[in-house]
């Protein structure tokens, strides 16, 4: 129940005790932001993994750069947000303020300048369908214009945008939690309505996890029954399998459907029933592709 992780018991993440060159590593990386947040306590299990990542962080989001700092942090805000991933959403929006980002722009996509609106298009596609994407969304920021994007400025966003794609998704495989919330408002965010703390979340926990063992259970049973059956092949088998899994009402996680808790994602996603599509499907034809080499 707690740490930094849902999934990794606490006693198997890096604690100030670890070894000499990991905790130098976590002083280095971390110790001017007055704290280790929770994927550097996680990736602190793989400490090479780490370097590389902290290194990766600092020079998109610290070093010199054709973006400036309160817009990087808000291009990650949106690449999260396009993910429903709350965790970098909130972590992003208080470094965006740290900068000296304007606050207005966190009220939601439609408050920010309109350059950075018009990345809306290429950051949904790069999240759910990137083989869609075409010289000409390319083309179109590059355009001149008032709010044209140079060269420059395009790759390091589209970096951003794919690097916070992929970190959204090392976020919900290891089950990061919300940081809790510290004195002086370091960069920190409130805990969302069903944080440790909350009764609410105690009971959905409890809900999940019998829903979980319910179904391993039926899954037991409908093992032993094969055993006792004969001629039961394996895609009978695996038929069973769904439909248990169909019955069983397992629902995902409480942060994608609760509105409470999404509201300050939402604000930042436009078209946001846009999602992944298959990329070919059987007797259809293939979609265009952009290639680059």
């Amino acid at each position: 129940a707690k740490g930094p992780s849902a999934f990794i018991p606490l006693g198997e993440i890096p604690q100030e005790g670890a070894e000499s060159s990991l905790r130098q590593l976590l002083i280095e990386a971390f110790g001017g932001a007055g704290r280790v947040d929770h994927v550097a306590m996680v990736m602190g299990l793989h400490p090479q993994y780490l370097s590389s990542f902290w290194k990766t962080q600092c020079l998109l989001l610290r070093m010199d750069g054709p973006l400036p700092y309160h817009k990087r942090h808000y291009i990650a805000i949106m690449a999260a947000a396009r993910h429903q991933c709350s965790y970098l959403v909130g972590l992003h929006m208080g470094e965006f303020l740290q900068v000296g980002g304007d606050p207005a722009w966190l009220r939601g996509l439609h408050c920010a300048p309109q350059k950075l609106r018009n990345l809306n298009e290429i950051n949904k596609l790069l999240a759910h369908r990137p083989w869609l994407v075409t010289k000409e969304h390319i083309e179109a920021l590059l355009k001149p214009g008032e709010d044209s994007w140079s060269l420059a400025e395009l790759v390091q966003a589209l970096v951003l945008l794919t690097h916070y794609h992929s970190l959204a998704s090392f976020v919900f495989g290891c089950g990061i939690k919300p940081e809790e919330e510290q004195d002086g408002g370091n960069g920190c965010w409130s805990p969302s309505p069903h944080s440790d703390s909350s009764p609410a979340s105690e009971d959905s926990g409890k809900d999940a996890m019998q829903e979980v063992e319910m179904l391993m259970e039926r899954m037991k049973l409908l093992q032993e029954n094969q055993l006792e059956e004969e001629g039961v092949t394996q895609e009978e088998m695996e038929t069973r399998f769904e439909l248990e899994k169909t019955e069983s009402l397992l629902v995902p996680p409480s942060d994608i459907l609760d509105p409470s808790l999404q509201s300050n994602v939402r604000c930042f996603v436009e078209d946001p029933e846009f999602g992944y599509k298959d990329f070919t499907r059987r007797g259809e034809q293939a979609p265009p592709t952009f290639r680059a080499q």
